[in-house]
């Protein structure tokens, strides 16, 4: 644990670093990948609508002692009734049975109940049978497509006016519609059953997936505003260090969001069987996971993407790219001065014929010259050194 808090706080200070902006290109590939896929899913085999939404029958049927082959024997029971008609038979808890068909008329209906309680030996009493019709789950869709537009109008504005660029809202938006498609596709190619639960589950991943872009994109706000006013960095390379200093903390918040709502699928999977949290938890689980890799990989890169073009950035981007060249001629420059003065000998003016007594004083420097000293020229009064200068006697 102590390693990925350091690894946090590397990436954070800039110890290291992920180019996520640099290679958009290949997050874009891999998104579409699974654009693709969840669209083969919608499209070839389509969604498995509960019977909220198709209507039919549901019966249950309670107090079962003997689970064995429960789902063959009530498809023996339930199709006889319900000529053509699609059953979906499945267990819930230890001792339910849930049976869901066709629609049927009252009479056929109480048949059947008399009929399964026969086949699992319980009183009548035990299955219990409700007709749904398909306008309820045709009301629940209505309303739920109804709040999914008013939900990204009020996010579109509020972005816009929070951020100061309507550009950021739709690479928000994008991010949230990549969310949405890709779980709606899992459902689709897993097969997994659409009920009112789903729905208000999808709903509920807007509302995560949204919350995560944003923290991210505060942190891309302070970091491309303080580039541009100290020129050190661009757009790009700024908001790849705000992707890089919130990366650890999405993964964290992800880790936290989804350990209680996969003890709940796991539960509800194994133990209670189908229902309204298993429902709710697939849609949970899915959009959690699949938006935290939005937020960082899909949503930022866009953002950089769609404001590259912009003209204070172009102007901003070059400007840094000149002083980092001027940088790198001046210490060019620099090095090779160095290495000439080390490899360049000491010259310290024409040499006496002959050598000078031992003891006898150095010749005065005349004024206005200078004396060099290692190749460098010294100023007369360097020279003479405040350590030659008489000095002054205090007075008593």
């Amino acid at each position: 644990m102590s390693r990925f808090s350091q690894f946090g706080n590397d990436l954070y200070s800039g110890k290291r670093s992920f180019d996520i902006v640099g290679r958009r290109t290949l997050f874009y590939v891999v998104s579409l990948v699974l654009l693709g896929l969840s669209l083969f899913g919608l499209l070839g085999k389509g969604l498995n609508f509960g019977i909220e939404f198709r209507g039919g029958t549901e019966l249950r049927v309670s107090q079962v002692q003997e689970m064995t082959d429960y789902e063959s024997r009530a498809q023996e029971v339930v199709q006889a009734p319900v000529d053509g008609g699609t059953t979906a038979v499945t267990r819930i808890g230890d001792d339910t049975v849930r049976v869901q068909t066709g629609e049927m008329t009252s009479p056929e209906a109480e048949a059947l109940r008399a009929e399964l309680a026969e086949e699992f030996e319980v009183p009548v009493s035990a299955v219990t049978s409700s007709l749904v019709g398909p306008s309820w789950g045709e009301s629940v869709t209505t309303r739920a497509l109804i709040a999914l537009g008013v939900f990204l109008l009020l996010v579109t504005v509020v972005l816009t006016l929070y951020f100061h660029t309507w550009k950021m809202a739709a690479a928000a938006l994008v991010a949230l519609l990549h969310d949405v498609v890709f779980t709606v596709g899992v459902y689709a190619l897993l097969g997994i059953e659409v009920s009112p639960a789903s729905v208000i589950g999808f709903l509920t991943i807007l509302g995560y997936s949204i919350y995560d872009t944003i923290v991210v994109f505060d942190k891309v706000k302070e970091n491309t505003d303080h580039a541009m006013d100290t020129r050190r960095s661009t757009y790009a390379e700024a908001a790849n260090t705000a992707v890089n200093q919130t990366f650890v903390r999405s993964i964290n918040t992800s880790v936290v969001a989804l350990l209680p709502v996969a003890v709940i699928l796991l539960v509800g999977v194994t133990i209670i069987g189908p229902g309204t949290l298993v429902d709710l938890a697939w849609a949970l689980f899915i959009g959690i996971a699949v938006g935290t890799y939005s937020s960082v990989f899909v949503a930022t890169p866009l953002l950089v993407h769609l404001r590259q073009g912009e003209l204070d950035i172009r102007k901003h981007d070059a400007g840094v790219r000149k002083r980092r060249q001027r940088a790198e001629s001046r210490s060019g420059r620099g090095e090779a001065t160095a290495e000439a003065m080390a490899t360049t000998p000491t010259v310290d003016g024409p040499s006496d014929p002959e050598p000078a007594a031992v003891g006898a004083a150095a010749p005065p420097a005349e004024e206005g010259t200078r004396a060099t000293t290692a190749g460098r020229q010294l100023h007369p009064y360097a020279q003479r050194g405040p350590r030659n200068q008489p000095r002054r006697k205090r007075r008593g």
